[in-house]
């Protein structure tokens, strides 16, 4: 049963983080009858611009998070970013407070060790080569083990900040302090990957809910810089591969357990399916399920966190997804193109609404379907290349 949001029996959820993936949690929470609240470290967040109301706090401060959640007294905590105080949510789940999906998905997966300790040494999935280095002697050490190219991240970070792809000895000090600059956390700790020559890299939407584990059609994706550029739905791919990739998910969600959407990251190899990352949240490569499922990953995610029944997941068409990125750091911009960009067929438009721009940070995202994923990216690209930041 749900109340009516601001009266005593509503029921509310706390989004910690405000991006624009949480924007469109809320819109679909907000049209079940929920009460939201959306927190984030910047005011003016995305989802902030839609929730019942919002605060801003340093989600990396445990006693400043514990402090809100008790004063809120949320139904349900719900993740969005990595950069939280996952410590306190492991102490507030034991006292009674429902973290999505669980606050160990939380604390495991905001680190790429703890998720990669679980997938390839716990259950066994296949992944890349790796280690971990503290400092730039052992990531000398780590590269030479590895060879080159190989793939240097932060343990902690989003939207591919502070990876690169090393390819030389000489490279190597010049990863590092990328790594240590795009790290979302106080930690020099960093991952080193060997290379993989894969064929596609895909994001399977993984859904737990009370009526089991489903799965979305593949999505695959393009990424420069670890951060995604432009994504379409369904990815070819053969069964064998996708039997692989679904059992793959499936092993790794129900470790981590819970209800929600997963976003489980795999690289399609000549060899088979490896597994890559996994996020307990909606995805960014996800958006573009806006327009060709009936229920987008936002829907689903929403559905699953409350306790509801997701029956099927249909695709209904082709779709893309492109991206529009700022080149530089201004608070005072405009968007621009957006009539030619919906003067193509089938388009939609997202303008996220973010208070400023940043060299490389995502304002808006163009999004088509078509009788076949290749127009539909032909589509999305052409729209999204019409928007344009023009800064005063």
């Amino acid at each position: 049963m749900y109340g009516s949001p601001f009266s005593s029996h509503a029921k509310k959820i706390m989004l910690l983080g405000s991006g624009e993936l949480g924007k469109e949690v809320v819109i679909e929470a907000q049209r079940l009858g929920i009460e939201t609240i959306a927190v984030d470290r910047y005011d003016h967040a995305p989802a902030m611009q839609v929730a019942h109301r919002s605060y801003v706090i340093d989600m990396l401060d445990a006693a400043a998070l514990r402090a809100l959640i008790e004063q809120e007294r949320p139904d349900l905590i719900v993740p969005e970013i990595e950069a939280i105080a996952t410590s306190a949510l492991i102490e507030l789940e034991d006292e009674g407070y429902h973290v999505v999906p669980t606050a160990r998905a939380a604390w495991l997966t905001m680190d790429r060790e703890g998720i990669r300790r679980l997938a390839a040494e716990t259950l066994g999935l296949p992944t890349a080569p790796y280690r971990f280095a503290d400092s730039l002697e052992e990531l000398r050490e780590a590269v030479k083990e590895l060879g080159t190219p190989c793939v240097i991240k932060p343990i902690m970070s989003s939207s591919g900040k502070g990876q690169s792809v090393c390819r030389s000895e000489a490279e190597i000090e010049g990863c590092w302090n990328a790594a240590m600059e795009g790290g979302r956390a106080k930690k020099q700790r960093i991952i080193v990957e060997g290379f993989i020559n894969f064929e596609s890299e895909i994001t399977l939407l993984t859904v737990r809910s009370v009526s089991g584990t489903t799965f979305c059609a593949p999505i695959g994706h393009i990424q420069k810089d670890g951060d995604y550029i432009e994504s379409w739905q369904p990815h070819e791919i053969s069964s064998t591969d996708r039997e692989q990739a679904e059992e793959i998910a499936r092993k790794i969600t129900d470790s981590l357990g819970g209800y929600g959407i997963y976003g489980v990251e795999l690289f399609l190899t000549k060899d088979g399916v490896l597994f890559s990352e996994v996020s307990p949240r909606p995805h960014d490569t996800g958006m573009v399920t806006m327009v060709t499922q009936d229920l987008s990953e936002f829907a689903l995610h929403a559905r699953a966190i409350l306790g509801l029944p997701i029956p099927s997941i249909r695709l209904l068409t082709p779709g893309a997804s492109y991206t529009l990125k700022a080149d530089r750091e201004e608070k005072s911009f405009q968007i621009g193109g957006v009539e030619k960009a919906l003067a193509l067929p089938n388009t939609q438009v997202r303008l996220f609404g973010k208070p400023e721009t940043k060299a490389g940070r995502r304002m808006a995202v163009a999004l088509s379907s078509a009788d076949d994923v290749q127009q539909a990216r032909e589509t999305a690209r052409q729209a999204a290349q019409s928007l344009f930041i023009t800064y005063e």
